[in-house]
């Protein structure tokens, strides 16, 4: 881990062009970028950057593990996220406050927990897939958005009716347009009207609150309150350790933070799954079976694996609270930490042929390497990696129950940002067919095995 020092400030090696012209340069290419100067610099860079500041880009996986285990008495996550999501967010929390938050918010995300929403997953991928075409190619995220939104709305908020409806319809934009600006600088998020970035937030977080608020009293009054599983109904039943409950609009902030969480992440993450898989037919066709027999292993390793090479949050950040060292370098208080996961997990000393698709890696070695930090790490990791790894799981299993992907010989997409997130450019694109149906035609017959498996 990384320790206090009085040792003279000594950074790393890195460019030389003036601040403006590397913080552009970094919102152009905010995943080429890192991996260029990684590879000329080494698995730490310095830059200066609007916003940022001064600003370390570390790539190399054992000082990503030394930052992740680093305590925060030195370095803690700069709370731009929080600027959107709410004063009593976890994004916004540093220190004792947040390990007392999160021993509240671990326990409904974990064990026999989340086994119980399930069954929930399962009915919304079914409503979905239900709308599919078959034989014609499409787009899969959006597909992927309206499944893990239900999924959340009905699971962590408890939502139903017309409660349901609005915020179905109120969640997406907000979630979309608060990760566009969250890292940019406090005067974007200033209301300046109704047509201002922030002035739409605003709206948008009004109308989540009134709904939040009829949720929360709804849910007191419920003569059932005691059997109810919903996150919401959990966190106003939670307490402190001296016997203090959440106040009501903490509440309303961490059901935007897991909403904002694990909506767009878990979505995009399956359609990447999409993406990769109908470009590794041999894969494909042994999940399918693996899923007729009632197995699991692969597909978890497929998971693993979609995340390992295409993580939907490529990088993290820390703010040194102390001066540092950091391996051999020696960083000053006030300088930010950028943690790219995404070069980390693409480590060739950490995984062999690091750029293939290959979910077998994981069996060979019976266990997920410590350089595989898709989830983050430390007091900071995602709190919710359990119930998105579950949601994943059983999504394929439906999917690839129930619908044939045709594969494709088509170039891989391309990385698209979203923001904070990274999407595929086209969507995550797929066709399929019913597996039950008589509607498959000539693709049903097809062998997948007669494509190539493609990078």
């Amino acid at each position: 881990m990384a320790k206090a020092t009085t040792d003279p400030v000594k950074l790393p090696p890195g460019p030389r062009l003036p601040k403006l012209l590397q913080g552009a340069a970094f919102l152009t290419a905010p995943y080429t970028l890192p991996a260029m100067l990684a590879r000329r610099y080494g698995g730490a860079v310095s830059m200066r950057m609007p916003v940022f500041g001064q600003t370390v880009v570390v790539t190399d996986p054992a000082l990503v593990k030394d930052l992740f285990s680093t305590g925060n008495d030195l370095i803690e996550r700069p709370t731009n996220l929080g600027r959107v999501v709410g004063p009593g967010s976890m994004w916004s929390l540093n220190g004792k406050a947040l390990i007392e938050r999160r021993k509240l918010l671990v326990p409904p995300f974990h064990g026999k927990r989340v086994s119980e929403y399930e069954r929930i997953v399962e009915e919304e991928v079914m409503r979905e897939i239900a709308t599919w075409p078959e034989g014609q190619e499409f787009e899969t995220l959006n597909s992927m958005m309206r499944i893990t939104l239900n999924v959340i709305l009905r699971t962590v908020f408890g939502a139903q009716g017309s409660e349901l409806d609005e915020l179905r319809e109120v969640m997406p934009s907000s979630v979309e347009l608060g990760s566009r600006l969250a890292m940019l600088p406090d005067v974007v998020l200033r209301d300046l009207g109704a047509w201002s970035p922030g002035g739409r937030i605003l709206r948008y977080r009004r109308r989540i609150d009134a709904v939040t608020q009829k949720l929360m009293a709804d849910a007191r009054s419920d003569p059932a309150f005691d059997e109810r599983s919903d996150i919401l109904t959990l966190l106003l039943a939670a307490r402190y350790e001296d016997g203090q409950p959440i106040s009501d609009s903490h509440i309303t902030d961490e059901l935007v933070t897991l909403m904002a969480a694990g909506h767009e992440t878990t979505s995009l993450s399956l359609a990447w799954a999409v993406e990769r898989l109908r470009r590794h037919p041999n894969l494909l066709e042994r999940l399918v079976a693996e899923v007729d027999a009632g197995g699991s292993e692969l597909r978890q390793a497929t998971i693993w694996e979609v995340q390992r090479t295409r993580p939907v949050v490529n990088a993290t950040m820390r703010r040194t609270l102390q001066r540092i060292r950091l391996g051999d370098w020696v960083i000053p208080e006030g300088s930010t930490l950028l943690i790219s996961i995404e070069l980390a997990q693409h480590a060739p000393d950490q995984f062999t042929d690091p750029e293939a698709f290959n979910p077998d890696r994981y069996a060979e070695i019976g266990k997920l390497p410590p350089a595989w930090v898709a989830f983050g790490g430390g007091i900071y990791r995602c709190i919710g990696s359990a119930f998105a790894t579950m949601e994943m799981d059983v999504a394929l299993r439906t999917m690839l129950r129930e619908l044939r992907f045709e594969p494709t010989t088509a170039p891989a997409e391309r990385r698209h940002s979203r923001g904070t997130n990274m999407a595929p450019e086209k969507g995550g694109r797929a066709v399929v067919y019913r597996r039950s149906g008589t509607s498959l035609g000539d693709a049903r017959t097809r062998s997948v095995s007669t494509l190539g498996d493609r990078h």
